[in-house]
């Protein structure tokens, strides 16, 4: 709710209309939705540093693997890069952000189970490709505005 209104808002003052894309959604908690943080923390199982990372059960009825989440992010923004424009604003929840940052930068799905690119809530980050070499670049990650 949060992330469209937002991106309703930044479509104003930009004269467009934003695009949702479900599939940018932040990972489910299934039935930790909703909540006290204290509830999820008492049955989280967190993964393990070594081995299967993305495909972990992380103990919670319901929740969404970080492996379901990093397909559903890293198609989504296969989808935003085939669009024919040269910029595009892409509002989403700080979690997914990390799986927008790494499909940006070409890192394999396969290994995104230890990335995390952790950003304050309403920050801007920056992702920008060169003219010539076509390079990706992170020029700016979670810039507060102001």
């Amino acid at each position: 709710m949060r992330t469209r209104q937002t991106a309703t808002e930044i479509g104003e003052v930009f004269g467009v209309e934003p695009v949702l894309k479900k599939e940018l959604r932040e990972k489910s908690y299934g039935e930790a939705e909703g909540r006290p943080k204290a509830w999820l923390d008492q049955r989280f199982v967190a993964p393990p540093a070594q081995g299967e990372r993305l495909w972990h059960d992380e103990g919670v009825k319901g929740a969404e693997t970080k492996g379901a989440c990093v397909e559903r992010v890293y198609a989504a923004t296969a989808g935003i890069l085939e669009r024919p424009c040269a910029h595009q604003i892409v509002v989403t929840h700080g979690g997914s952000l990390t799986f927008v940052v790494a499909a940006w930068i070409g890192m394999p799905a396969e290994a995104a189970g230890h990335v995390s690119f952790p950003v304050p809530a309403g920050s801007i980050t920056t992702l920008v490709e060169d003219d010539h070499f076509h390079n990706r670049q992170v020029t700016g990650l979670g810039v507060l505005p102001g």
